[in-house]
């Protein structure tokens, strides 16, 4: 085998383990995201501003940014194409600073696999 085709190999192996990585967190602790994702050694991400809105009643109203289904709270959205094991470590870190909480408004991370690429 080549050079170029066992690289072109190693690259299409890593990509298999990509996964897709989108985390939603209100305004106020967007730097601490940031801090996360440099902590999982996710260094290439996405932003983008969006609007939270939680239509339930909640215990903690005081607590919760998310008042009525009226007003939205800033928020934020991010993502990111990242191998598993950095996504292991920022699912750790998160689970960690949503311990420390004093509102209803933790961080939220999902992961979907990723099927196909170009």
């Amino acid at each position: 085998m080549s050079c170029k085709a066992s690289k072109t190999l190693q690259v299409a192996k890593k990509m298999e383990i990509m996964k897709l990585v989108i985390v939603t967190v209100v305004d106020y602790y967007k730097k601490d995201i940031i801090k996360l994702f440099k902590q999982a050694q996710i260094n290439n991400f996405s932003e983008s501003d969006i609007e939270g809105f939680k239509t339930s009643a909640t215990v903690k109203l005081s607590s919760n940014w998310f008042a009525s289904e009226h007003t939205g709270a800033d928020s934020e959205l991010f993502f990111s194409f990242t191998e598993e094991e950095n996504i292991d470590e920022l699912f750790t870190l998160i689970k960690e600073f949503n311990k420390n909480l004093e509102t209803d408004n933790p961080i939220k991370a999902v992961v979907v696999p990723i099927e196909r690429f170009i």
